[in-house]
């Protein structure tokens, strides 16, 4: 993998990664960034998963971000069509992260406005750090209890989950690097309330086409403004961006 530097191309190695993914070192506050693969023509999954499009360069980064991150953010939705589990760092990443004084391993925080997580999914059976669920005031009370029942931290904001409540809910449980895996509607809910400090995409060599849809969607268009903090390409094609905000620059 190398860094296109003013035309000059540089090989990146994985304490690069770190360094050129690191996240402020004192937020204060919930430092967002969103991460998504996407097709050359701008599709979202293959065959219904993000799976499908990733290679090897996205695969180590997307490792490196998992490492460096405080919390895993991901919508309900996507933590069942992804069959997610509970992140799995390596023995060297644990000690990087503790040294940092982080925990040795994010949790996975699952957004979901019902509680709509299974107590039996992978999510929670396969995770080494119970994950954390942000819901509503008004989830049902018995999948709230099944969740709690199986070792799950549930919190319950308000009526809804807008972008600015789900940060929120990250700032009182202390979670400031936070990484956003998804889906679009999520990505959406928090790009309407301008919480969204970066966006690392990656661009995979391949064309999709099919129904797919975008990795942002939300009832009504924003403009956000973004500048492009590093560009990193692979042998393969694999072109991978780090989007800062403007207003975060």
């Amino acid at each position: 993998m190398q860094r296109i530097d003013n035309g000059t191309y540089l090989t990146v190695n994985s304490d690069d990664l770190v360094e050129l993914y690191a996240y402020p070192t004192d937020p204060g506050t919930p430092w967002i960034r969103v991460n998504f693969v996407v097709s050359i023509d701008g599709a979202v999954s293959q065959d219904g998963v993000s799976g499908g499009l990733g290679t090897d360069a996205d695969k180590t980064v997307f490792a490196a971000l998992r490492g460096l991150a405080d919390a895993v953010l991901v919508g309900s939705g996507t933590v069942s069509a992804e069959n997610y589990g509970g992140v799995v760092v390596s023995d060297e990443v644990r000690a990087a992260r503790v040294a940092r004084g982080q925990q040795p391993v994010p949790p996975v925080v699952v957004v979901t406005g019902s509680a709509n997580v299974d107590p039996t999914a992978a999510v929670v059976t396969d995770a080494e750090v119970p994950p954390i669920v942000l819901t509503t005031s008004d989830a049902p009370e018995d999948r709230v209890r099944a969740l709690t029942d199986a070792g799950v931290t549930v919190v319950r904001g308000g009526e809804t989950l807008s972008g600015h409540a789900v940060k929120s809910m990250l700032d009182e449980l202390g979670l400031y690097r936070v990484l956003c895996e998804g889906g679009p509607g999520l990505f959406g809910s928090l790009l309407e309330a301008d919480v969204v400090d970066e966006l690392c995409i990656t661009t995979s060599p391949t064309m999709a086409a099919g129904s797919a849809g975008r990795v942002s969607t939300s009832d009504s268009a924003v403009d956000r403004p973004m500048l492009p903090a590093h560009i990193l390409v692979d042998d393969d094609g694999t072109m991978l961006v780090r989007w800062v905000s403007n207003r975060t620059s």
